[in-house]
This record gives C-alpha cells, sequence and structure tokens, in this order.
C-alpha cells in the first residue's frame, strides 16, 4: 500500500523569510511605518496570508483591511521565488523518499498559487503529487480537513500517511487527523511546538525517521 509524506513549506521545505521579509515592509513602506527584522517575520509566518498581514499590522498601529491582503499577495506573487530558497539537504531528502517510494505532497497555509509559484521555480514540483494550500479547501491547518482534503485527492488514507512541519498548526492537524507527525526543528517554530512528535534535527534525517515509523 501507498505511504504519503505530506510536507509544510514555508520553515519546512523552503526558506521564505527573505522574501516575504521583503514584501512585509515594503507593504509597510507603503503604509508610512517601519519595516521588520528577520526575526519578527519569522514569528509572524505559519498562519496564511490574512494571519500574517493582520500580525504585521498590529506590530504597526496600522488598522486592517482585506485591501491591504490583496495589495500584499499580488507583490509577494511577483517576488515570491526571489530569494527563497530550499533548505539545505531538501531536495536530496524530497529524491531519496520518493526512490524509497513514497508519495509526496505539499500541506501549506500559502496561497496555493504563490506555493506552486515557488515550487516550479525550485524545481521541486516534479518530486510532488498534489499542492494544498490554505485556499485550496474550506478549512487549513491545524484543521484536520486540510491534510484529509489533500489525501482524500491522492486517493490515500490517513493511516498511511505522515505530516512534517515546523510548526504546531502541522502537529496539531495530523494529530486531529489521525495521521503520523514529524516536527521539523530546522524551521521557523519553537521547539515546544513538536508536542510530543518525532523531532528531524535537519532534512537527512527524514529518510530514516520516516522508515522508522512503521507505516507500510
Amino acid at each position: 500500500m501507498d505511504r504519503i509524506a505530506l510536507f509544510d513549506l514555508d520553515g519546512t521545505l523552503l526558506d521564505s523569510a527573505p522574501d516575504l521579509h521583503s514584501a512585509l515592509d515594503r507593504l509597510m513602506t507603503g503604509q508610512g511605518r517601519p519595516g521588520f527584522s528577520r526575526d519578527e517575520v519569522r514569528r509572524m509566518i505559519g498562519d496564511g496570508v490574512t494571519v500574517l498581514v493582520q500580525r504585521a499590522c498590529a506590530a504597526r498601529n496600522l488598522a486592517f483591511s482585506p485591501e491591504l491582503v490583496a495589495v500584499f499577495l499580488e507583490d509577494y506573487e511577483a517576488h515570491a521565488a526571489d530569494e527563497t530558497r530550499p533548505f539545505a539537504g531538501i531536495p536530496e531528502a524530497l529524491a531519496a523518499l520518493k526512490a524509497a517510494g513514497w508519495r509526496l505532497a505539499v500541506c501549506t497555509n500559502k496561497p496555493e498559487k504563490a506555493a506552486r509559484i515557488i515550487l516550479d521555480d525550485q524545481g521541486l514540483s516534479p518530486l510532488l503529487e498534489a499542492v494544498g494550500g490554505g485556499d485550496s479547501f474550506p478549512v487549513r491547518k491545524p484543521h484536520p480537513g486540510h491534510p484529509l482534503g489533500i489525501l482524500a485527492r491522492m486517493g490515500a488514507e490517513a493511516s498511511r500517511a505522515v505530516l512534517i512541519g515546523d510548526h504546531h498548526n502541522d502537529t496539531r492537524a495530523a494529530k486531529a487527523a489521525g495521521i503520523a507527525a514529524v516536527f521539523a526543528s530546522w524551521g521557523y517554530g519553537e521547539p515546544e511546538m513538536a508536542e510530543g512528535a518525532p523531532v528531524a534535527a535537519a532534512p537527512g534525517d527524514l529518510p530514516g525517521l520516516l522508515a522508522g515509523l512503521g507505516i507500510g
């Protein structure tokens, strides 16, 4: 039977903070507000674009509006792959998992269009069977319907899947969906966000760690 590895995107497969940072700074400049430090931006990532912009506005005493989200997203999509790159070892880890028979997909709260732009640019799309973004379903992580929706598209079962991510949204979505979880400690999340899930210290650990989960 098929084994499925679902991956979070920002902070797990991709170091996307540089381009998110630049886009937020441009948004703030347009509103007459100062920009952010990289650490500030990392702490804002993980809950999708709307929440990202909400957090940025709150941090700069700026009234939030859906129009600001639209302005941010149009600008970000035009520059989403300027500086964003896979974390070291990710392409090799994905290739090793695929060679070992795992079916791979992305489960991200980032809008699907932006996710696909970057995955295509970085040459990762051929390794993936599916991409589920934060706007691909009526719900998003940590709701279990997000990973379960992707598995349904793939004709796969939760008992045959693992969700790898760097945020409590990933570990909580996996637990609620009955999916195994692995915490990516190289990402943007704090260590306590693992919430008891096995921890991968580096992308190169993933093939061996996933093989030991007993899936298949």
